[in-house]
């Protein structure tokens, strides 16, 4: 994997990973590989969070691990597969 596939200082590849990492370290021990950024929000890019039964999210988590993708990723992909799929059902055509 090349370097910038991965966090710069936790070496992480998914916010998860990140995640893991920074619960066991502290940013004070770091501060010599920060820089300061300069960040833009953009409002038109709202999500909405729809609850996932834990259960349901652990097996979501593994099999995008196993693919190597966001648990995200794999959840819009499938939905956006299922949706496709039943307006080809109902309308003979996808998005």
């Amino acid at each position: 994997m090349e370097e910038k596939d991965t966090s710069s200082i936790s070496h992480a590849r998914t916010p998860e990973e990140i995640a893991e990492f920074w619960d066991t370290h502290s940013l004070a021990d770091y501060d010599d590989q920060t820089h300061e950024v300069e960040l833009h929000f953009d409002p038109a890019a709202r999500r909405t969070y729809v609850g996932i039964e834990p259960e349901l999210l652990q097996e979501l988590r593994q099999i995008a691990r196993e693919r190597r993708v966001s648990t995200q990723t794999l959840v819009n992909l499938w939905l956006r597969q299922h949706i496709d799929q039943l307006k080809i059902q109902t309308t003979g055509t996808a998005s």
